[in-house]
């Protein structure tokens, strides 16, 4: 089920968002330890995603 990415191409925030909604729904809510560290690398390729596309404010 999980992807990785090609060094060349970065996914975004939403492509990553949308394979963890398939984890969570293939795993019925409940991960199993397996599954759990998939989630984990996901959620960090997701917030590294998301925090390139938020435009950063001059203060």
């Amino acid at each position: 089920m999980a992807t990785t990415p090609s060094p060349d191409r970065r996914r975004t925030a939403d492509e990553v968002n949308e394979e963890i909604r398939a984890l969570w729904l293939g795993a019925g809510g409940r991960l199993r330890p397996d599954e759990r560290l998939v989630y984990e690398r996901l959620v960090t390729e997701w917030a590294e995603a998301e925090a390139k596309s938020t435009p950063t404010q001059a203060a």
